[in-house]
């Protein structure tokens, strides 16, 4: 038994053992959170988020997990709603603050980068907590790119990936089913397979939210009248 176990618990330090509990903590939270998916396709890369939205009175459209965060970029998130908002807003700004001094794209693996070593400074200085969110990030930047950020601000690039309370079956599937080159509407119909596969039954238009960007076309988001075709 290690003396004064909790202090580990409480602040971000590694234990004896090199664990970091905050950080665990903060992708059990992850794990909880609605299942979002990225797919790389052949000009393209496709996000499919579930909105799950326990509220009766609530209204559906207020709630969104897919982002557009430049024209040639995007994002998912699954975890603490308020974290993945923060983390999604400077994003934006990141990207922003580049086409304003380069008047240019930024790349999908700079601002990936970048938006983890923000993360990660709530791994390393007393009094901070770790983001409760893992971010999938994408775009077209001389070819697809999709990108995972962990709680731990780890990075790792991916040609399709799931995040969320449903990754495990989505990842059975996208292993199964996934193939390189796909096109728009095919990874927007297996991505809400594994949304249905995932909830158990039957998935309302106004809690499938997708959105891509295709070389070309930039950024779109589909209606929910064009995702109930898929469901």
């Amino acid at each position: 038994m290690y003396p004064n176990v909790q202090a580990y618990d409480r602040g971000v330090m590694f234990n004896p053992d090199g664990r970091l509990f905050q950080v665990e903590y903060a992708k059990e939270a992850v794990r909880k959170g609605a299942t979002s998916i990225g797919m790389t396709g052949k000009d393209s890369v496709v996000f499919v988020a579930h909105k799950v939205v326990t509220e009766p009175l609530a209204i559906q459209s207020t709630v969104h997990k897919v982002f557009k965060i430049d024209s040639n970029m995007g994002a998912t998130y699954s975890g603490l709603v308020a974290d993945g908002l923060h983390l999604i807003d400077r994003s934006r700004i990141i990207a922003l603050n580049h086409r304003l001094v380069y008047d240019d794209d930024k790349s999908v693996e700079s601002l990936t980068e970048e938006i983890a070593s923000y993360m990660m400074q709530a791994t390393q200085y007393g009094g901070l907590r770790p983001y409760a969110v893992s971010l999938l990030v994408g775009g077209m930047d001389n070819g697809p790119k999709l990108y995972e950020i962990e709680p731990g601000a780890s990075i790792l690039g991916y040609k399709a990936e799931a995040i969320g309370s449903g990754k495990k079956i989505a990842t059975e599937i996208l292993v199964k089913e996934y193939k390189d080159n796909m096109r728009v509407e095919e990874m927007i119909a297996l991505g809400a397979k594994i949304i249905k596969k995932v909830s158990e039954g039957k998935v309302p238009q106004e809690s499938m939210e997708v959105g891509y960007i295709k070389e070309g076309e930039g950024y779109r988001v589909v209606t929910p009248e064009e995702v109930a075709k898929y469901l």
